[in-house]
């Protein structure tokens, strides 16, 4: 059955969600459920807390729509986020549920320092923006295999190519990234 609003872009369907659009939330569960229950599962390697994840985040991106600045971030990675964040927030809750004594070395090699975690939000974000130069067609494959889990059969299924054309452009948009990440490095020891 075609979709009524499959032809709008992403961030076109988020502003209708914020218009409260339940049609454009089933859209955006229809082209970002699946990814996001993979990358939720990956996180909390439970199908039940995944769903539950998942659910919770469309339920924020119900509410928070409006929220979203497009100019900020793509509608995708936006998703992605919070799915992410609601698997994490998943995590902790359990762990605390569960309550089961933990050694304090495994503790702190969970939480991290503010150091650590410092280092790890540049680190993210220094791939973000890498990941931000690439062509289109390169980043949406490697975002699709990174955040969604999809492997290089699925992916050359699910966008309706050639093995060979994914396995290409995973390829070169591996190589481009390396290279764009490595240049950073090197711009900031000679800063």
């Amino acid at each position: 059955m075609p979709r009524a609003l499959a032809h709008l872009s992403d961030e076109a369907i988020v502003a209708l969600v914020a218009r409260s659009d339940d049609v454009a939330l089933g859209e955006l569960y229809d082209r970002f459920g699946r990814i996001a229950y993979g990358l939720a599962l990956r996180v909390l390697r439970d199908p039940g807390l995944a769903e539950d994840a998942v659910q919770e985040a469309f339920l924020q991106i119900w509410r928070g729509a409006e929220r979203f600045v497009p100019e900020r971030a793509k509608a995708s990675a936006w998703i992605m986020t919070l799915v992410h964040r609601r698997a994490v927030d998943l995590v902790r809750r359990e762990e605390r549920r569960r309550a089961e004594p933990f050694e304090e070395t495994s503790v702190a090699g969970a939480v991290g320092s503010a150091e650590d975690l410092a280092w790890l939000r540049f680190e993210r974000e220094r791939v973000q923006a890498a990941l931000s130069r690439l062509p289109d067609q390169q980043r949406e494959a490697l975002e699709l295999a990174y955040y969604g889990g999809f492997t290089q059969s699925e992916l050359a299924e699910r966008l309706g190519q050639p093995i060979g054309t994914i396995k290409s452009r995973m390829f070169a948009g591996l190589t481009r990234l390396r290279e764009l990440l490595e240049s950073q490095t090197e711009t900031a020891w000679t800063s």
